[in-house]
């Protein structure tokens, strides 16, 4: 775990917005951060698709990147399942 530092007007949109998703200020930044993330490697997926993806990654005991990657390069974009590899 780590500082990240971040700009004012980016805090206060995190707070209006975690409050409004009843979540912490920390969950509601890593959540932007992993939506982020995957739409940044990978493109061709739209946003509702991330939302599966996390979804199912959750279901299968959290989020990896290899896992994703192998998920969406052998399933054509989204699996059926997502595994968690440690």
């Amino acid at each position: 775990m780590g500082i990240v530092k971040i700009s004012d007007q980016m805090h206060e949109n995190l707070r209006t917005v975690s409050n409004a998703l009843s979540r912490s200020i920390n969950a509601q930044s890593e959540h932007w951060m992993r939506v982020g993330m995957l739409a940044e490697l990978h493109p061709e997926l739209n946003h509702s698709q991330i939302c599966q993806l996390l979804v199912r990654a959750e279901q299968a005991g959290g989020l990896d990147l290899a896992t994703v990657a192998q998920t969406l390069s052998s399933a054509g974009k989204l699996g059926t399942s997502v595994r968690r590899v440690k």
